[in-house]
């Protein structure tokens, strides 16, 4: 059974928020904390790339999701300012979990918006065939950069 858009996309929000809950409890600068930021730096930059393309692009041409989409597009840049923040930032200092922790509310707020209204408001406006087409480009595209 193929999977639809909708499934591929929280199947990555999952590995998102493991990581981010386990960042935010880490301290220091160690090996383990330089290691997951990196795969959670990874994995958001893969994410936001194939989600605009195989998700948000499709979205902006419907009315009703034009508006959502591009306010989650928004969103993606406001992480990636943290992201550069705490790359700028001592691992070491106190700072850098204050970024961290707003990162994680950041990365938060946006993946649950996603899941509970940008999800139903693209489940009406895209087709049967589209969100298992849009799930498959989405899912190599990811393959090909993870």
């Amino acid at each position: 059974m193929n999977m639809n858009i909708f499934e591929a996309l929280r199947e990555d929000h999952e590995i998102q928020r493991d990581l981010i809950d386990k960042l935010v409890n880490t301290s220091g600068k160690t090996d383990l904390r330089k290691n997951m930021f990196e795969k959670l730096k990874h994995e958001l930059a893969i994410h936001a790339d194939a989600e605009e393309r195989h998700f948000y692009i499709p979205l902006i041409d419907a009315d009703l999701t034009q508006e959502k989409a591009r306010h989650s597009i928004a969103e993606h840049h406001e992480m990636d300012e943290l992201v550069e923040k705490l790359e700028e930032t001592d691992m070491d200092s106190s700072a850098w979990l204050t970024y961290m922790k707003q990162l994680a509310e950041k990365v938060e707020h946006h993946l649950d918006e996603e899941e509970q209204e940008v999800f139903q408001l693209a489940g009406k406006a895209l087709t049967e065939k589209e969100k298992t087409e849009l799930a498959q480009t989405y899912q190599k595209e990811i393959k090909e950069h993870r």
